[in-house]
């Protein structure tokens, strides 16, 4: 067994560490919800699992709950939060490390409450969007789980 040399530039004051907490939610057919950026924003028109960034004294997951309502109108809980994988990436002027969790479990229907459309994709068509660098290793390991 092998493995690729990479070598990842330091955490700097001019590429600082940037902690966002996103989810993969999963709806009773097993579809996967995307939300395409918005425009104005950074990447806009790339499509992403949803969720954002962590707060001074919060955790990942108290993030993604509080990120969920926000910009989805849903509610769940910490407890409807499993592990499943993270993002390490070096972007031109940060580094984002993503914990993504997986969620089957939340109350109300999910709406685009900032500007964002949004898809239920199959895990089969996930590769078909748009994604920015950092998410498209997540895909994998939503096959391994689907």
């Amino acid at each position: 067994m092998s493995c690729i040399d990479v070598t990842l530039p330091p955490i700097t004051a001019d590429r600082p560490l940037l902690l966002v907490a996103a989810a993969a939610l999963i709806d009773n057919e097993g579809r996967i919800l995307l939300a395409e950026r918005p425009s104005g924003k950074s990447m806009a028109g790339l499509w992403e699992f949803p969720g954002g960034k962590v707060g001074e004294n919060e955790t990942a997951e108290a993030a993604l709950v509080r990120e969920l309502k926000e910009e989805l109108g849903i509610s769940t809980s910490v407890g409807c939060l499993w592990p499943l994988t993270f993002a390490s990436h070096a972007y031109e002027d940060f580094h984002l490390l993503m914990p993504l969790f997986s969620c089957r479990v939340w109350r109300g229907a999910p709406q685009a409450n900032e500007g964002q459309r949004l898809v239920w994709v199959p895990k089969e068509e996930l590769k078909n969007y748009n994604m920015p660098p950092a998410d498209l290793p997540l895909i994998e390991a939503i096959w391994d789980l689907l």
